[in-house]
């Protein structure tokens, strides 16, 4: 699947939060997609029409950038091309939960990819979050994803020390990651771009696409915690490791259940 994202070089228009986007702007050259980056009410709808996939992220959520997000993600349905949605903090205010839930209701999403704190919030579960973080709760997030799957017709994927993608009916768990991860800001921002270029350049279920997206993402980021001392380090690694990381180290790193290292 990797080869076939850099071989389509896909357009990714993201609607993204201000804190994050130049670092998912240069992890989607990374990997070889194309990010537009624009948000405003007065472009949405011809941005969404020159673009392979919509990124949709409430981190610095407005009305503006909601009423953005309402535009493009109909245009989106519209042409047929797929949208991730990304409800940061979703649970954190009234406002967050609403636009989420009015961006659910009103366009077709491919995938929602959540930590465990939005995930329970969408799905009204009980939950301590931590602002914007996924925060601890003792809700099982296994059934609380795969009922949301099916309540909204999308695949879901939940990040945290073990991902897992649903559809509603089947569970995959990607064991590939560090916690190292958690300590750079935007990092959840960027995979769901990533998804979005992955689920616009292969045919095929979202649950599986998405779930291929999430093993790349873990690997370079295992790979990049490994050679790194620090968050700095780390960062500018990552990047380089999601340019340099092969669809055979995907391959492999996914048969030994850890760690591979990407090709400089």
């Amino acid at each position: 699947m990797l080869n076939e994202v850099q071989s389509k070089e896909p357009i990714i228009h993201c609607i993204t939060n201000q804190v994050a986007a130049n670092f998912q702007a240069n992890g989607l050259l990374a990997l070889g997609a194309s990010p537009i980056m624009g948000d405003a009410v007065e472009e949405a709808e011809e941005l969404t029409l020159l673009a392979d996939a919509l990124s949709l992220n409430i981190g610095t959520l407005s009305q503006r950038s909601l009423d953005s997000m309402l535009i493009s993600g109909k245009t989106a349905n519209r042409k047929g091309i797929p949208v991730v949605l990304d409800p940061v903090g979703a649970g954190a205010t009234r406002f967050r939960l609403s636009a989420v839930n009015q961006l659910l209701q009103h366009v077709e999403i491919t995938l929602l990819r959540c930590n465990a704190g939005e995930l329970a919030a969408i799905a009204g579960a009980d939950w301590q979050a931590k602002g914007v973080d996924a925060g601890a709760g003792d809700a099982d997030i296994e059934p609380l994803a795969m009922e949301v799957a099916r309540r909204y017709r999308l695949a879901v994927a939940v990040t945290g020390e073990t991902d897992l993608v649903t559809d509603g009916q089947t569970v995959e768990y990607i064991p590939h990651g560090s916690p190292k991860m958690a300590e750079i800001t935007g990092m959840g921002c960027l995979l769901s771009a990533v998804a979005a270029a992955f689920l616009a350049s292969v045919e095929g279920p979202p649950m599986t696409i998405a779930a291929e997206a999430l093993r790349y993402y873990g690997i370079a980021g295992e790979n990049a915690a490994a050679e790194t001392p620090g968050p700095g380090n780390f960062s500018a690694r990552f990047l380089d490791l999601l340019a340099s990381t092969e669809q055979q180290d995907i391959d492999e790193a996914s048969k030994m259940g850890g760690m591979l290292y990407g090709r400089d």
